[in-house]
């Protein structure tokens, strides 16, 4: 038996024990608390009789993520079925609903998500912003067919289903300078774990400058002579989600200088730092190092 045999056999095993931990907490749920209705009800296991109503849900469910990993166990996330076996069409229904007419909250709806979704990258779920607003897992998340190739999310482009709700980012990436997330080369989620963090605006990593860091190596340093705010808030000077100025700017060249440089040495004025038709870069005409130089006579940032 060789040793890639070894390491699939050993991942099969964790796949399969890994399963079988989540369909038992995905049977602990307070069914009567989501749905009084089911007051009574048993677990019938054998759901073919499912298909009678459902085909139309379960032939694409099947081929999905969850379909392959609880064949056949509809039960896991809408409850015991014997009920609604007995009434399939008393309204509301005797079954956990996840549509409007089911009546359940964005909370109810989350925690039967949570059974088995309550560690890794939820595990800042519970307080976090999206919870507090009441955002429920299937505003984003569509389980009963594949709609995306990643995150079971409700559209192919998991960037479009953030910018549903953040409008204003959808604009900020339509402007001339933007990070690449409408062409595609990466995502929100890059930056941001929308099920919640540790830090501020939902950052994966503590800091702005962390995150920005995973992909501008660069600017990371440690230079001889640092730049104050560059070293303390990439965001002080640029807007990550887009900017009609170059380097996604907040303001344009000098001008964004002279938020904090109003000071003597030469005259930090706009006719002094106006682009010009030969070099067209304000203050970078000659402090071209602005996040940090290494040279021994940078300290002006000037090489």
């Amino acid at each position: 038996m060789n040793r890639r045999f070894c390491k699939l056999r050993l991942l099969t095993v964790a796949v399969t024990l890994l399963l079988q931990v989540e369909v038992t907490q995905a049977k602990d749920v307070d069914w009567v608390a989501l749905n009084p209705g089911l007051q009574g009800a048993t677990s019938v296991e054998e759901i073919t009789e499912c298909y009678d109503c459902h085909e139309e849900y379960m032939k694409p469910y099947a081929k999905t993520k969850h379909g392959r990993a609880l064949p056949g166990d509809c039960e896991s996330c809408h409850g015991p079925m014997s009920k609604h076996m007995d009434a399939p069409r008393q309204k509301p229904p005797l079954a956990i609903s996840f549509k409007p007419i089911g009546g359940l909250s964005s909370d109810q709806k989350n925690a039967i998500c949570m059974q088995c979704h309550e560690g890794g990258e939820q595990s800042y779920w519970q307080g976090g912003v999206h919870e507090a607003n009441e955002v429920s897992c299937n505003t984003c998340h569509y389980l009963m067919e594949r709609k995306s190739d990643r995150s079971l999310t409700i559209k192919e482009n998991a960037a479009t289903v953030c910018m549903d709700c953040h409008i204003e980012k959808r604009g900020q990436s339509l402007k001339s300078s933007h990070m690449p997330v409408r062409e595609g080369k990466m995502g929100c989620s890059d930056c941001h774990n929308p099920h919640g963090s540790y830090a501020l605006h939902l950052l994966k990593t503590a800091t702005v400058n962390e995150t920005c860091y995973q992909c501008h190596a660069e600017k990371r340093g440690p230079f001889v002579w640092e730049h104050a705010p560059v070293r303390e808030d990439c965001s002080s000077c640029h807007d990550s989600h887009g900017s009609n100025n170059p380097g996604m700017l907040k303001t344009k060249g000098a001008f964004l200088c002279m938020n904090c440089h109003q000071y003597g040495g030469h005259s930090n004025v706009p006719g002094y730092n106006r682009a010009s038709a030969t070099v067209g870069q304000g203050c970078v005409n000659c402090h071209n190092r602005v996040h940090g130089s290494n040279h021994p006579s940078g300290a002006k940032f000037t090489r």
